[in-house]
């Protein structure tokens, strides 16, 4: 790190997110934001663009590597503590079923999102970044993207804007599907896979699962989660292919205002991910834990990653002002909306005949 990164304007700015960030866990432990599943993180970038619309004028200018370091080495870091939320023993208890329709599911909505991006003439960066928010974990996903397709702040903010946006709009649909009938075609086991493969955020899920099965009895809440797990297991062979794609077809990109010369970026914090998800494994078996939740300390890391992934949304949210929104303009939303519109019925589809054909 260069002298720089470590000023007494650095450690200013990372206060000032650290700040931020326990406003957001406040608000979002309001009972009525509670209600709404609406996590630290979404109110987190919620208050970033609050300020960005408001305050973010005043801030000293020595204090803006404290809000870069939030959204690179402290967002990475967050990404790889997620990894202990999962063990490969939760993979194993859902089994293939939820792999393969994870499988499809994050393959599918990535092709869709590249071939609706070019019919509607979208850039090619923010259809990316929608894509991979869609496909795989929502804003977390985006976040982890960022490096690798290498694109403006603002553009990184649209495409969280949109995946928070339809996956709080699936949060709240498919419990009304669910008590309507209409998801009766499927088993609870399969409707638990169909939820945690298609809905964008893990919050999100667990919002709906709860909703569907609040107290688990049918496993609807539980699978889910699993399910919604292993998707995101898939974001380190993604960000690889991605990575290795974009380095072989594109040459130069600009950021921040300037062209720089294109390379291949491994996203070493991708695999840190998957590595924590193995100790994690190996802990649950060294302390005979019955879940996830009861390895000791798991409730501690957990909380902590929450909160650096809170910092890192919130200092993307105070680089989002109003008028970034409007250059980017309504395509962005279309895009996700047509993802919204296949995740929702092109999942249902394939959940049915996955768990159709393997049962």
């Amino acid at each position: 790190m260069s002298k720089v990164e470590f000023s007494s304007g650095t450690f200013k700015g990372l206060a000032l997110m650290a700040i931020f960030a326990v406003v957001a866990f406040f608000l979002a432990s309001l009972p009525f934001i509670k209600s709404l599943s609406l996590s630290p993180l979404i109110m987190g970038i919620i208050i970033g663009m609050v300020y960005a619309n408001t305050l973010r004028s005043r801030l000293p200018q020595s204090w803006t590597p404290g809000l870069k370091f939030c959204t690179k080495q402290i967002l990475r870091c967050g990404i790889v503590l997620y990894g202990f939320r999962l063990t490969l023993t939760d993979v194993a208890a859902v089994g293939l079923q939820a792999v393969f329709v994870d499988l499809i599911i994050v393959c599918g909505t990535l092709g869709l999102g590249i071939i609706l991006g070019r019919v509607i003439r979208l850039d090619s960066e923010t259809t990316l970044m929608t894509a991979t928010g869609s496909s795989i974990c929502g804003a977390a996903a985006v976040l982890g993207a960022e490096p690798v397709v290498r694109c403006d702040s603002s553009k990184t903010a649209v495409a969280v804007s949109t995946v928070v946006i339809f996956g709080t709009i699936s949060m709240f649909l498919y419990p009304i599907l669910y008590r309507a009938g209409i998801l009766d075609g499927l088993s609870d086991s399969a409707v638990a896979i169909y939820t945690g493969a298609t809905l964008h955020e893990v919050a999100h899920v667990a919002g709906a699962g709860n909703a569907m099965d609040p107290t688990d009895a049918l496993g609807i809440a539980g699978d889910a989660t699993i399910t919604k797990m292993i998707r995101v297991m898939m974001l380190a062979p993604v960000l690889v292919v991605m990575s290795l794609i974009l380095a072989k077809y594109r040459k130069s990109v600009v950021i921040d205002g300037q062209r720089v010369k294109n390379k291949v970026t491994i996203p070493w914090f991708a695999f840190y991910f998957i590595g924590i998800i193995c100790v994690n494994t190996l802990l649950q078996g060294i302390f005979d834990a019955e879940s996830v939740k009861d390895i000791p300390l798991n409730g501690t890391i957990e909380f902590i990653d929450t909160f650096m992934l809170t910092m890192a949304m919130t200092a993307l949210g105070t680089d989002t002002s109003f008028d970034k929104f409007k250059a980017a303009g309504a395509k962005p939303f279309l895009l996700a909306f047509m993802l919204f519109i296949w995740l929702v019925l092109g999942g249902y589809f394939v959940t049915d005949f996955i768990t159709t054909v393997l049962n």
